[in-house]
């Protein structure tokens, strides 16, 4: 299921889990350190009783998989999420494994579904971009790069696979805590986040760029707080013109007597948890200035007045007697401070390591690789290469000659100098060497260096190419 269809379906949906008592009246100033820690303790709590026997969170059904963004930024780690007690059927092993199967996620895929599973495995502690020697969600997303509209991923008209696809790429990084794409990458998407900016500062789920009327047209909370975030993973600063005039937006929207954000949908825990999501990987206080209202309220205290106490769970609207799961997801995350990821807390369980992943390509079985490349025109190429290696590693040569034939989207790599052997790349789509300007190449964010047809490539490796000094 798409991300903008879960996200609709899931705003229905409510969960009756847990044990539930009153809500927290509402607070009379900014939320206390004391009332965010029980917050995210009860919230926790909700979470882990959403897990089913078999310890998924997502799979035939589900959708729940969102809960690992949320556990990692209230500090706890998925693999110690257990349904009762059993380590062998830990939520982050359940994921990883449901990640790993051929059939995931549907004979239909679209772009949202390996964003939305990038996000996610990495809040989990799984590298994205090594889940299986198969699965390299990284090369998934690049899968669906537009050549035609360079900056986009996905159909443009959906704009927030686009968004999704820049929270994504940035936000999951390495186990380092290294960038892994490119900087020109990064630059053709915050080109294109900023030209869907609507004339009141906020954003949509879809498109509006060269559309005077959608441009007019009045934005939505939940994406306002995507984009933002999406801008600020993207290495833009909060004091940006386009962030500053997004605050502005969000503020115009802020109720003073409660904290909520009047949304298109109404006055609820996910738009305003979206909301907040934003501000927080933007890192602007939410409780301060802008968003402490002449009432003494802010976005945060509505949050923990939307929270069952003890049960832990959030309703969606409030009027609603019962928690929703999905708005339980939003209204933690956003509480405990996170984005839309965060790297996962050190486990408790031990012997559990912090992150998992494959560690090497296996001879005979098919992988992606994600590959950039850069002349210097303009003109990015962006695709998921597919080959199948004869080894624990491959090499550049191997990736630039599978391109030619088994690129998606296609064109990435026309032509490669030398055919074969080793030695530097000499010549790339026709475009070669001169003087101190030669084609280099980056693995995961490292430095460039010289590109050689020999430069040894590992699973899951994210590959950038350009030409240049």
């Amino acid at each position: 299921m798409s991300l903008q269809m879960s996200r609709r379906c899931a705003l229905t949906a409510l969960a009756a889990l847990g044990a539930f008592a009153l809500t927290t009246p509402p607070a009379v100033a900014t939320a206390t350190p004391a009332q965010i820690a029980t917050s995210k303790t009860n919230g926790v709590t909700y979470l882990k009783s959403l897990q089913t026997a078999d310890g998924s969170y997502a799979g035939s059904g589900l959708s729940n998989e969102w809960a690992f963004s949320a556990f990692a930024a209230a500090g706890t780690a998925a693999v110690d999420v257990t349904p009762g007690g059993d380590p062998s059927k830990n939520a982050r092993t359940v994921y990883r494994d449901l990640l790993s199967t051929s059939g995931w996620p549907s004979a239909s895929p679209v772009v949202t579904d390996y964003e939305r599973a990038a996000l996610n495995a990495y809040a989990a502690g799984i590298d994205p971009a090594r889940v299986s020697a198969s699965r390299n969600l990284i090369a998934d997303v690049y899968g669906y790069w537009q050549p035609a509209e360079t900056g986009y991923f996905g159909p443009s008209a959906n704009f927030n696979g686009t968004v999704f696809a820049a929270l994504a790429l940035n936000g999951a990084r390495t186990t380092a805590g290294q960038v892994r794409v490119p900087q020109a990458l990064r630059d053709a998407v915050i080109t294109r986040l900023r030209a869907n900016q609507h004339n009141d500062g906020g954003w949509n789920y879809s498109k509006a760029e060269g559309n005077a009327t959608q441009l007019a047209a009045a934005s939505d909370i939940d994406m306002t707080g995507a984009a933002m975030a999406a801008l600020c993973v993207s290495g833009v600063p909060s004091t940006d013109t386009d962030l500053v005039q997004a605050k502005a937006f969000l503020k115009s929207k802020l109720i003073a007597s409660s904290g909520a954000f009047n949304a298109l949908f109404g006055v609820n825990t996910d738009s305003n948890g979206w909301a907040v999501s934003g501000l927080n990987a933007c890192g602007v206080n939410a409780q301060t200035g802008d968003f402490l209202t002449s009432q003494g309220k802010t976005p945060v205290d509505f949050l923990i007045a939307q929270q069952f106490n003890p049960g832990g769970g959030f309703k969606y609207l409030p009027s609603d007697t019962s928690p929703s799961a999905y708005a339980s997801i939003d209204g933690l995350r956003a509480v405990a401070g996170g984005g839309f990821t965060s790297a996962p807390p050190v486990p408790v369980t031990a012997g559990a390591p912090q992150w998992v992943g494959e560690s090497s390509l296996t001879s005979g079985t098919a992988t992606k690789l994600a590959l950039t490349v850069d002349d210097g025109t303009g003109a990015l190429k962006v695709c998921s290469v597919a080959l199948t290696p004869t080894g624990s590693t491959t090499t550049l040569g191997a990736v630039l000659d599978a391109a030619v034939t088994a690129a998606t989207p296609s064109g990435c790599v026309t032509a490669v100098t030398p055919l074969s052997g080793t030695g530097a790349v000499t010549s790339l789509n026709g475009t070669a060497n001169s003087g101190a300007n030669t084609w280099k190449v980056s693995i995961d964010g490292s430095t460039f260096t010289t590109a050689a047809r020999e430069t040894t490539v590992g699973v899951g490796d994210t590959i950038a190419v350009r030409w240049g000094v």
